[in-house]
Formats: structure tokens, sequence, C-alpha cells
């Protein structure tokens, strides 16, 4: 009987609330992303509940959005830790944020199939880090993503965002 490895979200965001990816969110979709077994890709997979459909027996493109953007920046962070040569969940911690998320959808993507989203960061990892994100319904390839996730520190973030942001009083 082999171990199931711990997903990067429980270990390095067990009290995150993204509806997306939060491990805590009572109503998300809790998607869960791990390293593959060669530590080539980060690995997510999900089936869509039925309240997703876009078109008939099709998948709503604004979930793939979604786990796309979820999984892309949870491979992010992944790669940081390595390169720092740290486990997830260490400290201090390491957030990303989305830059730019860039889909192509090649193909739609049926209902009622498991998706593997499968993702990497291409060339080296920086405070933006370039992801490359697939997501297969079987052995098709639907969507793929070219997107940049940006290295944050998440409570200058937040203050920003909520104009907490502290004013320059040399200037005053």
């Amino acid at each position: 009987m082999t171990d199931t490895p711990t997903a990067l979200q429980d270990l390095a965001s067990p009290d995150g609330i993204c509806f997306g990816c939060g491990t805590v969110h009572p109503t998300g979709l809790q998607l869960k992303s791990y390293w593959s077994d060669d530590g080539t890709h980060v690995v997510a997979r999900h089936t869509p509940a039925p309240e997703y459909t876009g078109w008939p027996e099709l998948v709503y493109g604004g979930l793939l959005a979604m786990l796309v953007d979820c999984h892309s920046n949870w491979t992010a962070m992944a790669w940081h830790y390595r390169a720092e040569g740290r486990e997830p969940g260490t400290l201090p911690r390491i957030d990303c944020v989305t830059g730019k998320l860039n889909l192509t959808y090649l193909k739609p993507t049926p209902m009622g199939v498991e998706l593997t989203l499968k993702a990497r960061v291409e060339g080296d990892v920086g405070r933006k880090s370039r992801v490359i994100c697939e997501v297969w319904a079987g052995d098709v390839m639907t969507v793929v993503a070219d997107s940049v996730f940006v290295r944050v520190d998440t409570g200058k973030l937040t203050d920003n965002a909520h104009g907490r942001k502290e004013k320059d009083t040399a200037c005053a």
C-alpha cells in the first residue's frame, strides 16, 4: 500500500479560502495539486459537476479558466519552494498572484470526464514566473495556457487593494 501524498494546498495554505483551490472554502472546488512522480510537472485532477456545463455536454470555459488559474498559481509557488530548497508550508510562506492569464481553447471539453491539469514553470523562477498549463480530457488536450504569476507579500497586497497603503509623509 502506498502513502497518498499531501496536496500542495494542504501543506502550504491549510487555511486557504480561494473558491477554486481553498482547503477550507465550504462550497468551493477544493482543487488539489501534486508534484508528478518524476518531479517535472505539477498535476491536478478534477471532474466538473453538472452545474459547470456551458453548452450542452460541454464544460463551461470560465470553469476551465479558474482551474488553470488556481493550478498554475500553485505550480509557480511549488517551483519557488523547490528553487529555495524548501518544502511547501515552511516559513517564510511563499505566495503568488496572477499577473497574466492567457488560455487557448483548442477543442471542446466534454462533461463527465475527469480532467487532468499538467503545469510547469518555463524558464527561470523569478519574481515573475511563466507557467505553461495543459488541460487534458482523457488523451485529448483541450486547453493550453501560457500565463505569468508574480511572487508577492500578501499583507502589502491586501493593504494596497483596500487603500490602506501607508501615505508618503515625506511630501506632506
